[in-house]
Order: structure tokens, then sequence, then C-alpha cells
């Protein structure tokens, strides 16, 4: 799918073959034994008018009376009224993002949208918040953002980013155990419908945002008449020979698509001093570059000790988050002002968050990742990949096409990642930003034509990650809210212009 910093890290880690109408995840699996019905309960920790409970899956579908891994499931109940419609399931981004926390602070927004109609309910992806954790005990500076996303050295250098991924990869193998193992889409889509069966609903209706919108279109693929009224946010492209590698590479594209917006803003006459950064928009760019540069070959301190230095990788990592949002423009500009304009350490503070990501957040990430797809073993291709990366993308650096611990990955992927098709019901509605940092528009576009007459598009005249109840536009906002109360869709697609 504003994101608050943890779910920017999370989507920024990316920050997504049958014709079948009932497509297959294509590796077979034992029927799981029928979900319990779930027992509700208050929510320990305040989340709204909120019921929680725990679900029980199989680790591994392919033993379903094996072990097995606990989903947290969380419902904001509907209306009693004739209009009530069935659930509405909020289905999380990242890999990693909850789905508890989300519906914590977007659900009595899409409650009061639907009108009551759905109880809405969200769980917790496996090792993710509340369900079973997932480790694999990777060093603290390998899971510091700008460590493990792989941003390569000044010139383009990648010798460190092999031995970190390297060094990854094997604390997941020696550590993970099979709960890493079994981390990935196929699993996911394979819970989402034991939570159906446990919910007691024939069919499902859902908002996926982000990486959530792969798994729902997925999960529309293989269980095509257990959808109702379907709704994909922030789209990538399923291409089902990279996927995971697909979406990381796209974001150098969605950088340069987004980074405009941010330049107009931080040039506007009108923007008080302390975040006017250039004269005019075509200005702030190659001072952003030439900072970076100077970063490169000398960082610098913050006065807090708890904060990373300020390096030109640290730099363009909190660009990219900040490309998210427009509400994060403000706190950038101060920090690039600071880093040109003074000297000694610095006061202001720190874009990117100062302490490594949790161990659970880079299991479940890296999992996801490494067993969706096959990566290549090559490590000579990466080199030539982000060379070529950062001469058409600087403002990225070559980071999006960088090694990662799937390159030395050595568990096989145990699911092939399911092709999209046009065969099934026609009531899935997409809705994508324009200008998305993090799953460019032209991705979705290949979602959409994967999907063909079951989808239609509406796109939003605007920057930022997660369109739906996000940035405020009352044409997108208002199409998705129709279909998901009246299941009206637009007769074809729908371009939202800017408000």
């Amino acid at each position: 799918m504003s994101l608050s910093n943890r779910t920017h890290r999370k989507a920024l880690l990316l920050t997504l073959a049958t014709t079948a109408v009932a497509a297959t995840l294509t590796t077979p699996v034992q029927a799981a034994p029928a979900s319990p019905a779930l027992t509700w309960k208050p929510c320990e920790s305040p989340a709204g008018a909120t019921e929680c409970a725990t679900l029980s899956v199989p680790m591994d579908y392919r033993d379903p009376g094996g072990r097995r891994v606990d989903l947290a499931v969380s419902r904001l109940r509907g209306a009693d009224s004739p209009a009530r419609r069935g659930t509405l399931l909020v289905i999380p981004g990242g890999p990693g993002g909850s789905g508890v926390a989300r519906l914590a602070t977007k659900g009595a927004e899409l409650r009061k949208q639907t009108g009551g109609a759905y109880d809405i309910v969200a769980f917790d992806p496996r090792g993710v918040g509340g369900s079973t954790p997932a480790d694999c005990g990777v060093l603290d500076d390998d899971r510091e953002l700008t460590h493990l996303r792989p941003w390569p050295g000044p010139g383009g250098d990648i010798t460190a980013n092999v031995a970190r991924a390297r060094r990854v990869a094997a604390a997941c193998e020696a550590g993970g155990g099979a709960m890493v193992r079994n981390i990935s889409t196929a699993n996911e889509v394979r819970d989402i419908e034991s939570l159906r069966r446990a919910l007691g609903e024939q069919k499902l209706s859902a908002w996926a945002i982000s990486y959530g919108a792969y798994v729902g279109a997925v999960y529309a693929q293989k269980y095509p008449h257990r959808t109702d009224r379907w709704v994909l946010d922030s789209n990538g492209d399923p291409d089902p020979k990279r996927v995971a590698r697909g979406w990381s590479a796209n974001m150098s594209v969605g950088a340069d698509d987004r980074f405009p917006d941010f330049a107009a803003w931080a040039a506007d006459p009108a923007r008080d001093p302390a975040h006017r950064l250039a004269e005019r928009p075509e200005d702030v760019r190659p001072m952003f570059l030439a900072l970076a540069a100077q970063l490169d070959a000398a960082p610098r301190k913050f006065a807090d000790p708890a904060h990373f230095p300020l390096t030109g990788n640290r730099l363009r990592q909190a660009l990219q988050q900040t490309l998210y949002s427009k509400n994060t423009f403000a706190p950038l500009a101060e920090l690039i002002l600071a880093a040109r304009d003074t000297t000694g350490p610095l006061t202001v503070r720190d874009v990117l968050p100062g302490g490594p990501l949790s161990q659970r957040e880079t299991a479940v990430m890296v999992g996801t990742l490494c067993n969706d797809v096959g990566w290549p073993h090559d490590i000579s291709s990466y080199a030539r990949a982000v060379t070529a990366d950062r001469a058409r993308h600087p403002l990225t650096a070559g980071m999006p096409v960088g090694v990662m611990p799937c390159a030395f990955w050595k568990a096989t992927p145990a699911d092939k990642p399911v092709r999209l098709t046009p065969h099934g019901p026609s009531n899935i509605l997409m809705i994508q930003n324009l200008r998305d940092p993090a799953t460019p528009h032209h991705g979705a576009r290949k979602m959409r034509e994967a999907l063909g007459d079951r989808a239609r598009l509406v796109t939003v005249d605007s920057g930022g990650h997660g369109a739906y109840l996000a940035n405020g536009n009352t044409c997108g906002d208002r199409t998705v809210t129709d279909f998901l109360t009246t299941g009206r869709r637009p007769a074809g697609d729908v371009v939202c212009p800017k408000e």
C-alpha cells in the first residue's frame, strides 16, 4: 500500500502456467483438514471495535497432519441490516505487512465507506505480527535497511552486496528452518482459503494492497468462484518468470515516474525557505544526485549517536521511501538542506529508522522473495545489470537490480509462479496511481492485460503508493466504494483526473 515508516520499509524491500479456470499452484498438495470455526474475543491491543481470533493452518500443506502455524486474525463487525453482504478481507502488502495493523488504521474508514455491509476481516501472514514468528538469525548490520537492500558501493561496486547476500542466505538456511522454507505467496493463498472455510463463507470480497494485490490475484486465479467483489490496489507485474525479481527491478522506473512530483513541490515559489530546494523543478534532480555523490565520498554524522551516518545510499533510500507519500516530502527537504548547507553534526531528524529491521521482517521478506521464484546464480549478471541500471536510472543507483540473498538460496521453489489468465468471473477492479514509486503503472497494465475482461483498471492521476482511501482522489475512492457496495464496475478502464 499515508504509510508508516515500518510499512514503507517492508514494501521497499521488494515496498509483485495454466489456462484452466481453476488454475492450480502447480505442485500437488494434499487436501487440508477442514478448518475449524474461529473463536472470537475482544482484541487485547487497542484496535478500535475489533475482535480477534487465531487460525491454525498446516506449516506445509503437503503434510496437512504435520506441524502447524497460527495466524492472527481480526474482525470489525458489519451492521445488522438488509444491505449486509458478507466478509471483506484485507490482504496486506509487504511481503511482511500486518493485516491486523492495517485494519486497526483503515478499518473504521472502510466500514464507513461500505456502510457496514461487510464484516471486515484481516490477518497477519505466517511469520508476521501476532502470527507464529519467523527468524533467520541474521546479523544486526545485515538487517540495516541500506544493507539488506543491495545498494552498490560508490561506482557501482557490488562486492559488499555479494558477501552480505551470501551471509543472509546462509543464516536463513541454518536458522530459518521449515518455517522460512514454507513462507511463500502460494502458501499465503492456501492460508486465505483456509481462512475462508473457517469463516464459513462461500465467497469472500477483498481489498488487497501492493504485494497483497499479487496475492489476491493469485487467489482469484486458483479459487475464482470463491471471489465476490475483488479490489486489487497498487499492482505489480505478474510475469511468472520474474515476479519478485521483476517487482524490485521496476522500482527504478517507479522512482523516475514519481520524482517530478517531489521536484515540483520542492521548487514551488510558495514553499517556505526551510523546505525549498531550488528555483526551478528541473534543478532539483541534479542537485540531489550531486549531494548523494558527495555523501558517498564524505558521509555526515548526526548529533544523535543513535542514527547511522548519512551516506549517499542512505540519502537515496530516504528519497525512495519519501516518494511513497507527499506527507513525507518536508522531512526529506529538511535533511537535504541540512546536508547541503551546514557543517558539523546534523541536527535534523533522520528520515530512515535508526535500527535494523526485525528478524521477523527480514525472514518473511527474504523467504517470500526467494521461495516464490528462482533467481539467477551468476553473480556477473548482477554486476552487468547494476552498471546498466545506474546509467539509465541514477536516482536508484542500480539497487533495484542488485544481488539479493536469493542468488545463494539453495532451496528450489516448491511451487511455480501462477500465470494469470482471463478465465474466470469478471469481478475484479484494479486501482493504481499513475506515478507509483514501488509498483509503477506499467506493471499494473501488465496485470490488467493478463486478467483480460475479468478486470477493469482505474488509473488515478496521482503519485505515491496506495490509491484507495490514500490520496484523497474523489473519483478513485468513489469508483471503488461503488463497486464494493453495489457491484457495479465501469464499462471500461477509467482515468481519474488530478485533484
